[in-house]
């Protein structure tokens, strides 16, 4: 009988790298889940919302009536004169009553939003149920200043030599405090994504890994390719699924900031987001390792529960880990797996991160997924066709091939 060609198209052969038939198929089966593509959705919607938002509540400009008798009128008249030039976010319109208990009755009736009245020491502006924070703010610098001028005038000086000597500046030995703000409200931002996507990922690759043993499917899988083909292709598959998602996520959230006022801060994150990725890549690779084993290690889906719960212990180690570590603490776990996923690409966002900190730390991190995938191969190997209930590691790990 005579062999194929090599090049013959007819020839049926088994799949070079089973892995991929099976990524492939953990792909296929997300991205035509309805469920998967509405949450993805409605994500992106909620982004979308919330940034729309902001841009239109930065662009808004808060209307005020201010009532005032008109022996009042004149200090009125200067509040809404003046009061936009300090604060633009505020108009205000003047509404001139009768009297003082006019003025009472068009709060009540809300025709005025505050009451101008005279004090024995200044001016009192009175709401119906609050004062606006902005306007007594605004009111008060413009107020201040046009009294300071007319005392100013009287003792026959002027506001500038009073002022003299007054001024207080400020310096930052760590840049400005508003790109740090937003740097660090970036990096707890990024560590949520992690979270959210090594939760729902996760208990997704079990829950594939639960369902195929629960119906006898994987012993049949198992007869075509090898195990260790299975574990790499899951785990290919939804780290796939997992950098895709949060990459549309953060594109579509960096994009709506490119329209508002921190826009000019997206330069200055660059590194933070190039990091993060790095280290969403290889985190997610180590994180859904153990994944794979907890559903392996459980034969039903109520099992599941008690199998990943050291799992999701350690995700929301990870995750509030971010918000509470700080200074020599925070530093050292950058370093250790898995809090440095989250915490050395927040550390370069901040600015504290040498050049070399983070290649050192996403380093350590592939040795230890390096060492995970021989442990969690073996585990996951001799687990999977274990169907006669939940197995423990202990028990996993001495059982023969």
């Amino acid at each position: 009988m005579s062999r194929p060609e090599a090049n013959d198209p007819t020839e049926t052969r088994p799949a070079e790298r089973p892995w991929l038939l099976v990524a492939r198929r953990e792909v296929v089966t997300r991205l035509t889940d309805k469920s998967f593509l509405i949450g993805t959705l409605i994500t992106l919607l909620l982004l979308v919302g919330f940034i729309g938002w902001t841009i239109w509540s930065e662009d808004r400009t808060e209307r005020v009536t201010v009532a005032a008798t008109a022996a009042d009128a004149g200090v009125a008249q200067l509040l809404e004169r003046e009061v936009p030039e300090v604060d633009d976010g505020l108009e205000v319109e003047l509404v001139e009553v009768a009297s003082d208990a006019d003025g009472v009755a068009a709060l009540e009736d809300e025709d005025a939003d505050v009451l101008l009245r005279p004090a024995d020491d200044g001016w009192t502006l009175v709401g119906r149920k609050d004062v606006s924070g902005d306007l007594a703010a605004a009111a008060e610098s413009v107020i201040r200043d046009a009294a300071l001028t007319a005392n100013a005038e009287r003792a026959g000086t002027s506001v500038a030599e009073l002022r003299e000597g007054g001024a207080v500046g400020t310096v930052l030995l760590e840049g400005d405090a508003e790109r740090q703000d937003f740097a660090q409200a970036m990096g707890f931002l990024l560590a949520f994504l992690f979270y959210f996507a090594a939760l729902g990922f996760g208990y997704t690759l079990s829950g594939s890994v639960v369902e195929e043993k629960a119906n006898r499917i994987v012993e049949i899988i198992t007869t075509k390719i090898p195990v260790r083909q299975l574990l790499i292709g899951k785990i290919a598959g939804n780290t796939l699924l997992a950098l895709g998602q949060t990459a549309l996520i953060v594109a579509v959230g960096l994009v709506g900031i490119s329209f508002t006022e921190y826009s000019s801060f997206l330069s200055g994150i660059s590194a933070g987001i190039g990091w993060f990725a790095a280290f969403f890549l290889i985190g997610f690779l180590f994180i859904a390792c153990w994944w794979a084993v907890a559903g392996a290690l459980a034969s039903r889906a109520e099992d599941l529960q008690t199998t990943a719960a050291p799992l999701t212990f350690v995700m929301m180690g990870v995750f509030f880990g971010a918000f509470l570590f700080e200074g020599t603490v925070q530093t050292i776990a950058s370093y250790v797996p898995p809090f440095s996923i989250v915490l050395m690409p927040i550390r370069v966002l901040d600015g504290d991160a040498a050049v070399g900190e983070p290649i050192a730390a996403i380093a350590v991190l592939i040795a230890a997924m390096a060492a995970t995938v021989v442990l969690a191969e073996r585990i996951y190997r001799r687990a999977l066709l274990q169907t006669q209930g939940r197995v423990t590691l202990k028990q996993a790990w001495s059982t023969a091939d």
